[in-house]
């Protein structure tokens, strides 16, 4: 059997379909988009992969194939294939969170993430956020999601008016940026310009740097999701229940609780440690009885004798 015919019957196993024309082999991926593999070696084997629009004449100016890898085994052909198609999965549920197609989802207004393409955020109840990330994982896309709840008691609100702390930030990140300019060899008289500054900063960020400002958050794990039909019923119960969540996920003081006492149901524990220690306290206390026996004993017998030795003399004066 050729290259083509061993991955062609290894796709079949799959359940993906393929064809071959001439010297390609095509597997399309959706209506838009098809994996285009061309033999380059037949000894060895390998072939090129290429990511194309489907269903464009090579002629045409429109197509354009792209190489992503080279395959040099059923088994890379393979796993190319699921690859793209994972990715492609991952696009398409991102593109209806985005865009709301679904109506089971009407009620929900997603925002792709500024840093994370791969996450999208909808505000739900008062203050709250629910929160989906689309990505693949060992191959199989999945869909993460979590209930996030901002609300705040009124304590909290007032902690919060206190702003020096980030009045001192915002101050120790002016002091750093002059010394950037101090090591850069700026002139003071000539400083970093709003737009140079701007740059440093997103550079901090970019970086690693923590969040200029932090807000907590009650969060609420709604699980993880291979089945995307089944994703959007639960994000459809989100809708419904996030103002009922919200009100129930308040902030835990975990100083306000005392741990409970727990021993082991084998007994190795310290409860039995305890029993040890009282049990020989209990010996040590009937030992100091005893030796107080012992003493009282000792100086009865010893009254005793010396009431006798005192009879005798007595006996002997008579005499």
């Amino acid at each position: 059997m050729s290259f083509f015919e061993n991955i062609a019957a290894a796709l079949d196993a799959e359940g993906i379909e393929s064809r071959v024309n001439d010297d390609i082999m095509f597997v399309p991926i959706t209506s838009d988009l098809e994996i285009q593999f061309v033999e380059i070696d037949q000894l060895l084997p390998a072939a090129n992969v290429y990511i194309a629009a489907a269903d464009v004449d090579e002629d045409d100016e429109d197509f354009e194939a792209v190489l992503v890898s080279v395959a040099f085994s059923v088994e890379d052909a393979v796993e190319s294939v699921a690859r793209h198609i994972a990715t492609d999965q991952v696009v398409t549920v991102l593109r209806d969170l985005l865009e709301g197609t679904d109506e089971r989802i009407a009620e929900l207004e997603f925002i792709q993430d500024e840093f994370n393409p791969n996450l999208v955020v909808a505000e739900v109840a008062n203050d709250s956020e629910l929160r989906v990330l689309v990505e693949t994982v060992d191959g199989v896309p999945s869909a993460i999601v979590r209930f996030l709840s901002f609300a705040y008691t009124e304590d909290e609100f007032d902690e919060g008016d206190d702003t020096s702390e980030i009045d001192d930030y915002d101050d120790a990140t002016i002091q750093e940026l002059w010394d950037v300019d101090a090591e850069q060899g700026v002139d003071s008289e000539e400083p970093l310009s709003d737009d140079e500054y701007q740059a440093l900063l997103e550079s901090s960020i970019a970086n690693g740097a923590e969040p200029i400002i932090e807000i907590p958050a009650e969060t609420l794990e709604l699980g993880t999701y291979i089945d995307f039909d089944r994703l959007f019923d639960v994000l459809g119960l989100v809708a419904e229940r996030a103002l009922d969540w919200e009100s129930q996920l308040v902030p835990f003081d975990s100083d306000e609780f005392d741990e409970p006492d727990v021993y082991d149901i084998y007994g190795e524990d310290t409860l039995d440690e305890e029993l040890e220690s009282e049990f020989a306290e209990y010996n040590d206390e009937d030992d100091e009885d005893d030796d107080e026996d012992d003493d009282l004993e000792i100086h009865e017998l010893s009254g005793s004798r010396e009431s006798l030795d005192a009879e005798d003399d007595e006996d002997d004066e008579e005499d």
